[in-house]
């Protein structure tokens, strides 16, 4: 038998609405909605490289196709990111909040005595970031690969530090690391291999961008939330960050796992 419902103050009503106030101020995002799939990066011998697509899928379904997802954070850090892209516009916001605080409370009124916070420390910050939201069960659902140099100029042993590249990756609950080649997502899979294989510490950068449009190829192929329009972003001591235009790399579907009929079957494969 259900309890009766009473009207007067501190009655069921009032205990009931209570607790679907509760509810509704602790809820979570349990699973991620509208999201980008393989961020690549790459070190090469005058700076770092990433590159990923443009496509943000809804489900299954491939919803926007320019999304895009390198974004710059200052002259010497470049960010990229698969996941959920709403908490990436929020840690993109969150990330030039804290670059214009710098800059008006910084002791100069000049932009160029500003020191802006250097790769490695983005990068820092946000595993703070990460590991904070995770710790309250509701956590930035992303892969965060973070490109630039390891101190800003100026800083430090110059000889031994302002001149290295740096690329670090943070995931959604704060774990982070550092390497020379990096992926997201699927390309954790398909394209680190091919990227170790074809890695050189003396790379040039025409070499990089050819390896980054292989592997963006083959995940174009091989992973169905990603598409074949891509941009590339690159950070060096010489020209700071620069992010193309979204363009289309070539593809062939003339190899001959994707023409011959699967299963012994005659046709296309279709219903």
């Amino acid at each position: 038998m259900s309890a009766p419902i009473s009207l007067a103050p501190g009655g069921s009503s009032s205990r009931i609405s209570a607790r679907a106030g509760l509810e509704a101020a602790t809820e979570r995002t349990r699973q991620p909605i509208v999201t980008g799939t393989s961020v690549l990066g790459i070190k090469y011998k005058d700076g770092v490289m990433l590159a990923a697509d443009t496509l943000c899928s809804y489900g299954s379904m491939a919803k926007y196709k320019d999304a895009r997802r390198l974004t710059k954070i200052n002259d010497a850090t470049l960010l990229g990111a698969g996941g959920e892209y709403s908490d990436f516009q929020a840690i993109t916001d969150l990330l030039k909040r804290n670059a214009l605080e710098d800059k008006c409370t910084a002791d100069s009124l000049y932009e160029e005595d500003v020191n802006e916070e250097c790769a490695r420390e983005v990068w820092n910050y946000l595993r703070a970031v990460m590991y904070n939201r995770r710790n309250k069960m509701n956590p930035l659902w992303n892969d965060l690969v973070v490109a630039g140099f390891s101190q800003p100029a100026g800083v430090g042993d110059a000889s031994a530090d302002e001149d290295k590249p740096f690329l670090g990756l943070v995931d959604k609950i704060g774990t982070t690391y550092e390497d020379s080649v990096i992926a997201t997502g699927f390309g954790s899979y398909l394209a680190i291999p091919i990227l170790r294989e074809k890695h050189r510490e003396d790379l040039e950068e025409g070499e990089a961008r050819a390896l980054l449009e292989d592997c963006m190829r083959v995940l174009f192929y091989r992973d169905c939330r990603a598409l074949n329009r891509i941009q590339i972003a690159k950070v060096t001591k010489a020209d700071g960050v620069l992010i193309s235009e979204p363009y289309e790399i070539e593809t062939s579907w003339d190899s001959a796992s994707f023409v011959e009929p699967k299963g012994q079957l005659e046709g296309d494969g279709g219903w």
